[in-house]
């Protein structure tokens, strides 16, 4: 059974299933299958934490779970105070040759166990504080002087930014330009420097002067910036920085020279973390089977090739998972089953009528659910979950509990329309809508 949780908490996770979407959070609910995958990552969590970096490769079919994996190792990382950012990998919104972007991205996504999303300007205020703190505590400033309280904390912004600024200087002299403006009183010219140093393009040339900064970011300085954002986080008490790339294998798709570019740039990437570049940074990319051994792949690239090649056994049990790749092996029937019936308690254990959904919703429906549907979609379970688990609360677990006497083996008809499908899904399903009697 699922053990006791908020009202809130299983309301967002029930509300995300119904939509057809990954929960934001709560996944540690539903994490059937990932426990042999937990001690070696929170190992690697712990390492990154006391100054280490982690670069991990995750791989499996579409389906499979990558982006659920990816959502629950934040968790597990955000439990151990980290900040996260999840960033998809596309050809026209964020392509992955272009580092300025992905950084831009990585900055709008930015959040912590405290602040949600677009946390830039509470992490950059929470680290002047910290500053200021740690001038008090010198006991060598007067702390009724202005002038000599920011004289120390500019000194103390030289000194941990003393790394960075030999390949990115103008990330310590645009946290100068936003806390002058700060105190200036300029809350538009403090946004538009903390735009600039957010990696966003077209600040105004004024903004930029006011700052002492020129240009916008580019590619080279992205890591630069990077590598900044980790030395504020672990000053402001987050000692790392769980990065996802999701959907790397987009790249497949894309023109040969951006995609050349691209590998070239995740090559670069994996480097920089393995030289020591990113205290604190744990990268993950995930990816299909095809990216990381594919034609069209990681294979156009050897030295990224060697850098992420991995001997996998025949058999999954015996995967390692501290090895630089980790692969999902997908649902099969029981694992389905057994996601089923978590959503099946999680849901019952909120609701008036729970005897009716426990009794009507039991584990032989769930599988009977389940065996229908993978059968509808070319008989491919691992591409089930997410309609499975959106059938399952919106036309099943929801009327139970709504009305006293549906029955979902009498009155519920499994109808599969391509409109709701995902491309995939939809490749998969044998005609454009298939109605069963379940």
């Amino acid at each position: 059974m699922i053990a006791a949780i908020s009202t809130v908490r299983r309301r967002q996770v029930i509300d995300a299933l119904r939509r057809g979407a990954v929960p934001e959070a709560g996944l540690d609910l539903l994490a059937v299958g990932l426990d042999r995958f937990g001690p070696a990552l929170r190992e690697e969590i712990d390492a990154a934490a006391v100054g280490g970096a982690v670069f991990k490769a995750v791989r499996g079919e579409y389906g499979s779970g990558k982006t659920f994996f990816a959502r629950w190792l934040a968790e597990q990382a955000k439990s151990a105070n980290f900040a996260t950012a999840e960033v998809q990998i596309s050809e026209n919104e964020t392509p992955l040759h272009r580092l300025e972007t992905v950084y831009r991205r990585v900055i709008e996504r930015l959040s912590t166990a405290t602040f949600p999303a677009s946390a830039l300007r509470s992490i950059i205020d929470a680290w002047f504080y910290a500053l200021e703190d740690d001038a008090a505590a010198a006991g060598d400033v007067d702390l009724e002087d202005q002038s000599a309280v920011d004289t120390a904390v500019d000194r103390l912004l030289t000194q941990r930014l003393a790394v960075v600024g030999r390949t990115a200087p103008m990330f310590a002299n645009a946290l100068r330009g936003y806390r002058a403006a700060l105190a200036a009183g300029d809350a538009a010219g403090a946004d538009a420097v903390l735009a600039w140093i957010g990696g966003q393009p077209h600040v105004s040339a004024v903004a930029r002067k006011h700052a002492g900064v020129r240009g916008d970011l580019d590619h080279f300085g992205a890591l630069g910036f990077l590598q900044g954002m980790l030395v504020v986080l672990r000053d402001c008490g987050y000692p790392g920085l769980l990065l996802v790339l999701d959907e790397v294998e987009t790249l497949q798709r894309v023109r040969s020279d951006a995609r050349d570019k691209a590998l070239n740039s995740l090559r670069q990437l994996v480097d920089e973390v393995h030289s020591g570049r990113f205290p604190g940074l744990y990268l993950v990319i995930t990816g299909t089977p095809a990216f990381f051994d594919g034609p069209q792949g990681i294979s156009r690239l050897a030295p990224l090739a060697q850098r992420l090649a991995t001997d996998f056994p025949d058999d999954p049990r015996f995967d390692n998972p501290r090895a630089v790749q980790l692969r999902l092996p997908g649902f099969t029937l029981d694992s389905l089953t057994e996601l089923g019936a978590r959503v099946r308690d999680l849901y019952a254990d909120g609701s008036e009528a729970k005897d009716r959904v426990l009794r009507l919703v039991d584990d032989t429906y769930l599988a009977d659910l389940g065996r229908v549907l993978a059968g509808e979609l070319g008989g491919k379970v691992g591409i089930v979950p997410r309609l499975f688990l959106k059938k399952l609360v919106a036309s099943v677990l929801d009327p139970v509990e709504l009305h006293p006497d549906f029955d979902p083996r009498q009155h519920f008809k499994l109808t599969v329309s391509g409109t709701e499908l995902t491309d995939i899904e939809r490749n998969a399903m044998r005609a454009d809508e298939i109605e069963l009697d379940l």
